[in-house]
């Protein structure tokens, strides 16, 4: 080949690329740009006086200069980008869970322990283990009185349903009280459904997406938010629910019936109980259903699904808490707290800033390519379901917690960026905002 065909075919080269190329580039100046905007014009109404209760909005946190004990997790993150990769696609398929399972662990741990420690942010006055003493030995007799006592309890406990409390309680009753044990449960089911989701990733796209996705669910920038928020204890549930319903849809569609109807009566109990943990996850719910049709999840596995979720219904019921009544009860102790009077049009465009955060720069570049139709039915359920919350305006700051069950579904379009650059952008995501951010999370 002579020189002027090399360099011909190498212009042409760069062309084909050129159309993929401008698509990346669009994407990170979007990504970029609505973090920085959500900043910029947050900065401006704090010092006008507008945000008052955020100081470093849109994010409820402070400034402050990066400590070197969060060097340990950055040795960590830069190790796991060069070997995570290799080992969930050589690995069998459950020893790559379950080692993604352990670098989620390990990375959420180190980050967590950078700042105040694993259980500090549960020790917290306002925080749901506050309210334990008054739980007492009568677990169903508080349960009864949670709606009509509401403006006693700590923020919160008011701004949410009874179930957290009550699993808190449980914990408690096994001799696993404290803050500690407390912090232990939420991150170890947090960081769970890093397999839960690469489960029914499995189902939906097959085996090699499923391994593709697993180190950007391992290496997440939400795992700031996984340590230790009640939130990412409700990501895990979430997650396990959506993962029971495909695995009883797959054992329904092999013929065993009974068995798959066993898988989703457990994941209507889980999916069930997220409205019980918090009023903020019934748009969660349009996961499942997005991923049952994808899926093809046989009817008798459906209904199964069903009925666990009805079962958690009655129960609480049964026990005097009617869902309804306690949306009323909060949603007027929402309207008395400061956090309401934040401007509605701010945070309607901030709160995707955040999100854009915890998802991180590689999410924004896997939206913009294409990818297998299951992915991108469930990212999308999980946008959709975002945008559901954001624009209904109970949701004004706050949200780096609240995002965290979606932010999990929504990062799985990250895994379209292969490569380890996109996988080592989201580890600096994470770093630079556990380094930068104090957060009360």
């Amino acid at each position: 080949m002579s020189a002027t065909e090399a360099t011909g075919a190498a212009r042409g080269a760069r062309a084909a690329r050129s159309p993929r190329d401008r698509r990346t580039a669009r994407a990170l100046w979007t990504w970029a740009l609505l973090v920085a905007v959500s900043f910029a014009a947050g900065a401006i109404l704090h010092a006008l006086g507008v945000l008052t209760i955020d100081h470093l909005p849109p994010l409820h946190g402070h400034f402050r200069v990066p400590p070197l004990t969060l060097l340990p997790a950055i040795v960590f993150g830069g190790a796991a980008v060069l070997f995570l990769p290799a080992l969930t696609a050589r690995l069998g398929f459950r020893r790559a869970l379950l080692v993604s399972y352990g670098c989620a662990l390990a990375w959420t741990t180190l980050l967590a322990i950078s700042a105040d420690g694993l259980s500090a942010p549960l020790t917290h006055p306002q925080e749901y283990p506050a309210v334990l003493p008054m739980v007492g030995d009568d677990p169903l007799g508080w349960l009864a009185s949670f709606t009509r006592r509401l403006p006693e309890y700590p923020t919160h406990v008011r701004g949410h349903p009874p179930l957290p409390v009550l699993v808190l309680w449980s914990l408690a009753a096994l001799g696993l009280s404290g803050p500690l044990w407390a912090a232990l449960l939420v991150v170890a089911v947090g960081c769970s459904a890093t397999v839960a989701i690469a489960l029914t990733v499995r189902e939906l796209a097959g085996e090699r997406a499923a391994r593709r996705a697993l180190p950007y669910l391992a290496l997440t920038p939400a795992s700031v938010w996984i340590a230790t928020s009640m939130d990412a204890f409700f990501a895990g549930v979430g997650a396990w629910g959506v993962a029971l319903l495909v695995l009883g849809g797959r054992a329904g569609r092999r013929g065993r019936i009974a068995r798959g109807a066993g898988w989703g009566a457990g994941a209507g109990v889980l999916l069930g109980a997220l409205p019980y943990l918090s009023y903020g996850l019934v748009p969660y719910l349009l996961i499942p259903v997005v991923v049952a049709v994808a899926a093809r999840v046989p009817r008798e596995v459906a209904l199964a699904a069903l009925a666990g979720a009805s079962a958690v219904t009655a129960a609480f019921a049964a026990a005097g808490f009617l869902w309804p009544s306690g949306v009323l009860a909060t949603h007027a102790e929402w309207a008395a707290d400061p956090g309401a009077a934040r401007p509605y049009l701010y945070f309607l465009f901030a709160n995707l800033g955040v999100l854009a955060m915890l998802t991180g720069p590689a999410t924004a570049v896997g939206l913009a390519r294409p990818g297998p139709g299951g992915v991108r039915a469930v990212v999308a359920a999980a946008l959709v379901a975002v945008l559901a919350l954001d624009v209904s305006g109970v949701t004004r700051g706050e949200v780096e917690r609240i995002w965290v069950p979606y932010a999990l579904w929504i990062g799985l379009a990250a895994s379209l960026t292969p490569g380890r650059r996109w996988l080592t952008a989201q580890v600096v995501t994470g770093s630079l905002l556990q380094g930068l951010v104090l957060s009360p999370w």
